[in-house]
């Protein structure tokens, strides 16, 4: 596989467009934790894509069915074991890489299981984090941190309103908790280590309700709808009527890898909480996504549960995304069609076993031309600064 330049060097007004992120990512060493995971994965490739020497540092995939394993990722990156609660050993690999970026990814991803294992999620999740920024503050080669938390980190009134970078942290579930923690967690490092000149610029970036192919994990309803489809089952919905703000998971890493440039080409400017969420237009219930994908794929049926819900779950949760879109020039570029026909050809790609990874980036090219068309992008977003 030749990952040189593939069509991410967009040239508009003749100036980069920072789809390549100003060129940010080429030739340096980027870390990532969690990148066998579904947004890991798909990350990972990205910045392959965009010139960097990628080390990923996570577990083993679940399945053979994971994006990491159909990919056949192994050989394309520098690829450890390890687990982020062992304090020595993600040290180890930090001072033996010698990154210049890292991206913390790595958790325990499912608010269902957060009530099943609540010890092991805070473990992972806290914990997680807390090792995760000792590494990069012992070692001095690293110059941006992102650590990559969830919308669900907020205090979720119900409101009809999208949370701001500034709303109280909170969380019912032990997911949520977690997450509202590893943002207090974030914080605290800033202040206390992050803040000298030399040091590094680090921030968090928030998203929530990411789709796309590859993502087979548990209780996530775009995989068990796939699932069911595969299995020529029924799909029951258990919440048919909570609405999401869905995004394809090329939206939020599009935000990631913009905020990962910015801190560090210009450093703890950027530094903090930053939410990357779709456009308004993509709060659907449930039960329309489905429908969507029923179109889409051509297949699949449905019920509705009749049992009550045992646990907790969020009806509406949205983020206001002003702040990236002003601040960092950031845009969401891909509406509720296009997010879903995105995710169902991600899933159709994973029949040809032997293409996957070549559909995955077809569809970053892709998703970069619509990106650029819109002009999301196009110029350098900051009128004092020559990036």
């Amino acid at each position: 596989m030749n990952w040189k330049k593939i069509g991410l060097w967009t040239v508009q007004n003749g100036r980069f467009g920072s789809m390549s992120f100003w060129n940010c990512y080429q030739g340096k060493k980027v870390l990532l934790t969690g990148h066998t995971g579904f947004k890991g994965s798909w990350l990972a490739i990205w910045l392959k894509e965009l010139g960097a020497e990628v080390y990923g540092y996570s577990l083993a995939p679940n399945s053979s069915k994971d994006n990491f394993v159909t990919c056949k990722l192994e050989k394309e990156l520098h690829h450890f074991e390890g687990d982020v609660r062992n304090a020595a050993k993600l040290k180890a690999y930090f001072q033996e890489v010698k990154p210049d970026i890292a991206f913390h990814l790595a958790a325990q991803p499912l608010v269902l299981l957060s009530y099943l294992e609540p010890a092991e999620t805070f473990a992972t999740n806290l914990m997680g984090v807390v090792n995760f920024f000792e590494a990069v503050r012992q070692t001095p080669s690293v110059k941006a941190a992102v650590n990559i938390t969830s919308d669900k980190c907020y205090d979720n009134k119900e409101w009809v309103w999208g949370y701001r970078e500034n709303d109280p942290m909170g969380g019912k579930d032990p997911y949520s908790a977690s997450k509202g923690c590893a943002e207090l967690i974030t914080t605290s490092y800033i202040n206390s280590f992050f803040t000298g000149e030399n040091t590094c610029a680090v921030a968090t970036g928030r998203a929530g309700n990411v789709i796309g192919g590859g993502d087979w994990a548990a209780d996530r309803i775009v995989p068990d709808y796939f699932r069911a489809v595969n299995a020529d089952e029924k799909l029951v919905l258990r919440n048919p009527d909570a609405t999401r703000p869905w995004q394809h998971v090329l939206e939020p890493l599009s935000g990631y890898l913009t905020l990962g440039a910015m801190l560090f080409l210009q450093g703890k400017k950027y530094a903090g909480g930053w939410n990357f969420g779709p456009l308004d237009a993509n709060n659907y219930p449930v039960k329309e996504l489905i429908d969507k994908l029923k179109q889409m794929e051509g297949s699949g049926n449905y019920s509705i549960s009749e049992n009550v819900i045992q646990h907790h779950e969020a009806n509406f949760l949205k983020l206001d995304v002003s702040k990236s879109v002003s601040q960092l020039k950031w845009q969401p570029v891909l509406n509720f069609d296009e997010t879903v026909k995105f995710t169902v050809e991600g899933y159709q790609a994973e029949k040809n076993k032997e293409a996957v990874l070549k559909s995955r980036i077809q569809q970053i090219q892709d998703y970069t031309k619509k990106a650029l068309d819109k002009a999301s992008w196009a110029s350098n977003p900051s009128n004092s600064t020559n990036l």
